[in-house]
């Protein structure tokens, strides 16, 4: 009987150890953390054996396979230890892809991905298909696997999850932009994080599709250095791609077969540059799918939106609130702040992960009269910032950050939350930080 380990018991862990279960596998789950009295639950359903708060190595380096959450770093000590000994690590995506020959619809990027992810799903549910939402989003694709396996999957990759992905391979991978994130995972070294990301072209064929963004720089030197096999379908600004802008209309066009669609950029739901591309994205995958034009424009122009991403919270006073926790790098602010069309009062700061401020300088000088920095340590937001021209006002808790935007906005401001960080030195996570976030407005 093999034996499967599995480090981590959140929503990916769970979902993998049940998969195993099924399968017949010698199952033991292992978190260093607290695991949640609902995965507890669901693991004592399935009489799976797991342990909580700590790491019993006697038990876990005996394992034939071990698949490790995306939060557990490849320098742990004891993934250090399985790897010296030659243990296959893997992730939950790898594994759930065995069990299944579901259709594999694939997204990365630094910025943009819960946003496709969430709309081309919408596109694909409205067109009737039977599909599941997996990967950073929805429910675990191995659970999905193991209790209602789908025939097609819309998966959001993170470049943590793609880390340990060998032999999964998607059948349409989109790329929507690479951007510097994460670095302190990846040694502080850029190619790092951009050889983790083009993961999601490994294995495809010709007869798989590669859509990206062709005005990307780090993608653009990465397809000439590797040449993807796969089928490419750009998009971009312009006529030369199979999805761009014409003036006022968005335009996609992913195969000759197939008639263009168009739609006025005034009737997309999502409204920004940014989602302009997010919407294209979407688009060109929906029409290799063969989802009717008709039904991809329903989706452009209905689709809610996600949480937590350029989310409107309230007016107050004249002054609107924006919650755009999800914005946890400073690519994703940059976009935020690019969207924004009146005076701006900006709440960035949280777990720094090695980020270059400098990004959004011209942005802050342009949308900004005053900046709140929240965190534990705002040093180096103060020092970036200090000599910019620009007020900014330093606070270590959320609450005070939304009093303090409360002063200082006028009737016809906009409070945006794109915090450009991690939330993990004031929050559970960036869900929490724009929950609270939420409710302290409401509480003015």
């Amino acid at each position: 009987m093999k034996r499967i380990v599995i480090l981590g018991a959140g929503e990916s862990g769970s979902g993998a150890a049940i998969l195993a279960k099924c399968k017949g596998m010698d199952v033991f789950v292992s978190d260093m953390g607290e695991i949640s009295p609902m995965y507890q639950a669901l693991l004592n359903q399935h009489e799976i054996a797991w342990e909580s708060g700590k790491h019993t190595p006697e038990v876990i380096l005996n394992a034939d396979e071990v698949i490790k959450s995306p939060g557990i770093p490849l320098t742990a000590p004891l993934v250090k230890q399985l790897i010296e000994q030659g243990t296959p690590i893997i992730s939950e995506i790898e594994f759930a892809a065995r069990y299944t020959t579901a259709k594999m619809i694939c997204i990365t990027g630094s910025n943009g991905k819960t946003t496709t992810t969430s709309l081309l799903f919408d596109m694909l549910r409205r067109a009737g298909l039977d599909v599941g939402l997996a990967g950073n989003i929805g429910n675990s694709l191995a659970l999905q696997v193991a209790q209602e396996d789908h025939a097609y999957y819309v998966i959001e990759l993170s470049s943590f999850q793609l880390d340990n992905c060998y032999d999964f391979k998607a059948d349409i991978a989109i790329l929507l932009n690479i951007t510097p994130d994460h670095l302190d995972r990846y040694d502080h070294e850029f190619q790092n994080y951009v050889d983790a990301k083009f993961r999601i072209t490994q294995n495809q064929t010709s007869s798989d599709a590669f859509i990206y963004w062709s005005e990307d720089p780090v993608i653009n030197r990465e397809i000439a250095r590797i040449h993807p096999q796969a089928t490419l379908y750009p998009f971009g600004s312009n006529q030369q791609n199979l999805a761009y802008t014409d003036g006022s209309k968005l335009i996609i066009n992913a195969t000759p077969n197939i008639t263009p669609m168009a739609i006025q950029l005034s009737e997309l739901s999502l409204q920004g540059k940014h989602n302009q591309y997010n919407s294209m994205a979407a688009s060109l995958a929906a029409q290799i799918l063969h989802i009717h034009n008709d039904v991809i424009r329903e989706s452009l122009q209905q689709f809610a939106g996600v949480d937590h991403r350029l989310q409107y919270v309230a007016t107050v006073r004249g002054v609107r609130y924006i919650n755009d926790s999800k914005a946890t790098n400073v690519n994703s602010c940059w976009y935020a702040l690019e969207s924004m069309t009146t005076p701006t009062v900006l709440i960035l700061g949280g777990t720094d992960k090695g980020n270059d401020y400098s990004e959004i300088d011209q942005l802050v000088r342009d949308k900004c009269h005053t900046l709140i920095f929240m965190g534990k340590d705002n040093s180096k937001l103060i020092a970036h910032f200090e000599h910019s021209g620009i007020p900014f006002i330093s606070v270590h808790s959320l609450q005070d950050a939304v009093l303090t935007a409360y002063e200082v906005a006028k009737t016809g401001d906009t409070v945006l939350l794109s915090p450009c960080c991690a939330s993990f030195d004031l929050f559970k996570n960036y869900e929490d930080r724009g929950e609270q976030f939420t409710q302290a407005i409401r509480n003015l």
